[in-house]
């Protein structure tokens, strides 16, 4: 199922890519896709990286700007949990469990993502194994009982699930 997200997060990043492609390099689009209607859940359980940025907030933020281009209805989740679970951590539990100094360097995307709509959530469990309570997230963020578990919900919901 994991290399089933790779492939989305791939097509995803190329679709994105041909649109904006199409007058620069004169691409004839054979299969134009334009979606009225998205619901979308993003699996961050892992590190993974486009160049210095999270990939997962990466594809995040071209959807966002892709979706209001297009007058797309779109519903976006991102849950992050496992490996990736400490990238909601305000500024101080950010610095105190990664050795850090400078604060969560990916805060100021993940308030973006709030801004813009994005239900920005963070597993119970992961917290748990961490000792971390809601005060140590960014404001914002949620808690949902586990991330399993929720993206489970959210795909019986119609959601669909990449895990970049």
């Amino acid at each position: 199922m994991r290399y089933l997200g790779w492939v989305c997060a791939i097509l995803l990043g190329c679709s994105v890519l041909a649109n904006t492609a199409q007058a620069k390099d004169d691409i004839h689009i054979d299969i134009p896709v334009t979606l009225t209607e998205a619901k979308i859940v993003f699996n961050l359980d892992h590190p993974a990286f486009t160049g210095a940025e999270p990939t997962g907030l990466f594809f995040l933020r071209l959807m966002i700007e892709r979706f209001k281009a297009e007058h797309t209805k779109a519903t976006l989740v991102a849950i992050f949990h496992g490996a990736n679970a400490h990238m909601l951590l305000n500024d101080q539990t950010y610095n105190q469990t990664q050795n850090w100094d400078g604060g969560n360097p990916f805060k100021e995307q993940i308030e973006a993502l709030i801004r813009e709509g994005v239900s920005i959530e963070e597993c119970a469990e992961s917290m748990r194994l961490n000792h971390w309570t809601n005060a140590d997230l960014i404001p914002g963020a949620k808690v949902n009982t586990g991330a399993n578990f929720r993206v489970v919900s959210l795909v019986q919901q119609g959601f669909v699930q990449i895990q970049p």
